[in-house]
């Protein structure tokens, strides 16, 4: 009776067992192989766990194991991965240039990284390699362009507005405080504005009292993977063993929820974003232009605009469905977590700095005013929106926004696999395990790189001494204006060159910091990004006054939020007023007074 039960799971566990077969092989191999490894002359730290190796450290609440890391071994480590892998941890400032500019096409995204979002996005920016992601590249680098930036700006302005209504909802009338956990509405927030911004399309985020299946299925998606992060290294194995129907099968069949709940989680983003791509599609065909019945956005959705310039490029540069469709889901979960979570982390910095905060206040405070005389405008001051080149133009907000996503990157780390055997030369030479000071190494085929974004924008050489300390004085002149960038000339107030040093700068796309890395795979939606952030702030602060958390549990308590560098960035309450896992940022939010500005 087993024996008829388990016949039609033979196939199945036939090759299950000869992949795991075939995987311990290959591991003994590596085992062998790693007693005369190219990398055993690199230092690191030893193994501390037979699976784990020093992956447990890194990517689990790991900011000063990271940090620790550089400034015991230098800008390259050997970390151990899964199963005893060898590893390299980079962060110097040259050989980061070699890895995602000079020789990028050597250094590519691991299969693990591109077949995982292969199977959760479809064919997107982040899920592709080689010329295929250089065409998707060439046709999405317009649909960012500052002239497109500057049209959607003043269309996604009633979502800060409606956020600002919100919140102040919940502030008494009477100008005493209430804690308020801004997490979820920040997020609720963040994903109206790429929804809207990228597919045109409200799914009424900020409503709490609607619920909608694919809004939770993105805020669903990062924890779902997180929850599966260990099995993600066995993603490429199984893809390539394994049928589409036998990976269900296996779905179905393996103990637990988390692969059926991304399953899940999956299907629902790939249902409604084939829905409103059929809609926008059949709004183009018919109009000549995407244009909607009851949406504001009128075209000027980042969808809209890459259907038309699909539509009219050549048939060599043309985007396929399946590739259209791809960079809809991937747009928005890229856009969607991290931006809350660096702007949840502004305000927890904001309530712990009030003479920043005060500052800040004054100078969005004098801008509206300015542009609302120069404009002939009546209304309040506080409700004045600031056009984009105003916004983006503020010093102080500036500094802000790039100090917070340097100090405290959304993303901290990132991996490249080397597609074959090559040198990555050193600006600042290591010291070997022979003790003899090295300042080149040889790369060997297949070996995998973790870019350390953490590291590399907490440089001491590049940043100064206190590269670890938020400052955001360092972005500005004397006199407060905006440093420039880029030409090593511009000097912060202790006398160091703004991200570069001795001609050495990191190759980073924004602010020479790596937070939105660089070269031909760095984030494509940091200006929209950097643009919701300063919107929010403008819109938000001029009302409400921020603070940390002051009243007491019932055991006399006072609330501590903790950030956990988990990769991502994971904002908690420490024991014993929490329970150090759920994420939550409680602030106390009160109406602004004439005192919470700058005395001039």
């Amino acid at each position: 009776m087993a024996l008829i039960l388990l016949r039609p799971l033979m196939p199945l566990l036939r090759v299950c067992g000869s992949s795991i077969f075939a995987f311990i092989i290959w591991r003994l191999i590596k085992r062998l192989r790693a007693l005369n490894s190219p990398l055993t002359h690199i230092l690191g730290p030893k193994k501390e766990h037979w699976l784990k190796g020093n992956y447990h450290r890194i990517f689990q609440d790991g900011l000063r194991y990271n940090l620790d890391l550089v400034q015991k071994y230098g800008g390259a480590v050997k970390i151990y991965a899964l199963l005893g892998q060898e590893q390299l941890y980079i962060s110097d400032p040259l050989a980061l240039h070699h890895i995602i500019v000079k020789e990028q096409n050597v250094y590519e995204e691991t299969d693990m990284f591109i077949m995982s979002n292969r199977l959760i996005f479809g064919e997107g920016l982040i899920a592709t390699l080689g010329e295929q992601h250089r065409k998707q590249r060439k046709m999405l680098n317009p649909v960012f362009s500052l002239a497109n930036m500057r049209g959607l700006l003043p269309v996604i302005q009633p979502i800060a507005d409606q956020l600002r209504t919100i919140l102040n909802a919940k502030i008494p009338a009477d100008g005493s405080v209430v804690e308020v956990n801004l997490l979820p509405w920040l997020s609720r927030g963040a994903l109206e504005y790429i929804c809207q911004a990228a597919l045109g399309h409200s799914f009424n985020a900020l409503d709490a009292t609607k619920g909608n299946e694919y809004l939770e299925a993105i805020r669903t998606l990062a924890p779902s993977t997180l929850r599966l992060i260990f099995l993600r290294p066995f993603i490429p194995m199984i893809v390539r063993r394994l049928s589409l129907y036998w990976r269900n099968k296996m779905m179905d069949w393996v103990p637990g929820d988390a692969l059926k709940d991304l399953r899940h989680v999956v299907n629902v983003m790939d249902t409604t974003s084939k829905k409103i791509f059929t809609e926008k599609r059949a709004a183009l065909e018919n109009e000549g232009f995407v244009r909607i019945a009851g949406n504001r956005m009128q075209g000027k959705d980042i969808m809209s605009i890459m259907l038309q310039a699909n539509a009219s490029s050549s048939n060599d540069d043309r985007l396929t469905d399946s590739e259209l469709l791809g960079q809809m889901n991937t747009i928005i979960f890229a856009g969607f977590e991290t931006t809350a979570t660096a702007i949840c982390r502004i305000f927890w910095i904001l309530a712990q700095k009030q003479d920043v905060q005060a500052r800040l206040r004054s100078a969005i405070r004098k801008a509206k005013r300015d542009y609302a005389d120069a404009q002939g405008l009546s209304s309040p001051w506080e409700d004045v929106a600031l056009p984009y080149d105003t916004l983006m133009g503020l010093p102080y907000l500036d500094a802000i926004v790039r100090e917070t996503l340097r100090v405290y990157p959304p993303t901290s780390l990132l991996s490249r696999t080397a597609r074959q055997a090559s040198v990555l030369p050193l600006h600042h030479p290591i010291r070997s395990a022979s003790g003899e000071m090295i300042s080149s190494i040889h790369v060997p085929e297949n070996t995998t790189l973790i870019i350390s974004i953490l590291a590399s924008n907490h440089n001491k050489e590049i940043w100064g001494e206190d590269a670890s300390e938020w400052r955001p004085e360092r972005w500005l002149s004397p006199s407060g204006e905006r440093l420039p960038l880029g030409d090593g000339e511009g000097k912060s107030t202790n006398g160091v060159s703004l991200g570069v040093k001795n001609g050495i700068k990191y190759p980073g796309v924004y602010g020479l910091m790596m937070t939105f890395l660089g070269g031909g795979r760095a984030c494509i939606g940091f200006k929209f990004a950097e643009m919701e952030i300063k919107q929010v702030l403008t819109t938000l602060i001029p009302q409400i006054h921020f603070a940390l958390p002051a009243s007491t549990d019932r055991n006399g308590h006072v609330k501590e939020i903790y950030w956990k560098m988990n990769g991502l960035q994971v904002p908690v309450v420490r024991p014993p007023a929490g329970d150090n896992v759920t994420a939550q940022v409680p602030l106390d939010l009160r109406k602004v007074r004439e005192q919470d500005f700058v005395v001039n």
